[in-house]
């Protein structure tokens, strides 16, 4: 998936790109979550901007539920 930094990042764009790590690893919602903030987000929640992280927290409880 490309990624723009140019501007937030939607909760829906988070939420596929979990379920596409969730698809091709054939992991949990939990683990997604990690590989996702390590790799988007370097570990660091300011990365992307607050905006964004809000919302990949968002997508991120959607899956888990």
């Amino acid at each position: 998936m490309i990624l723009n930094r140019g501007g937030a990042l939607s909760e829906e764009y988070f939420v596929a790109y979990m379920k596409l790590i969730m698809n091709a690893k054939s992991c949990p919602a939990n683990e997604a979550k990690e590989i996702t903030f390590k790799r988007l987000f370097r570990n660091n929640p300011e990365t992307l901007g607050k905006e964004s992280y809000q919302r990949f927290l968002m997508a991120s409880e959607s899956l888990v539920k």
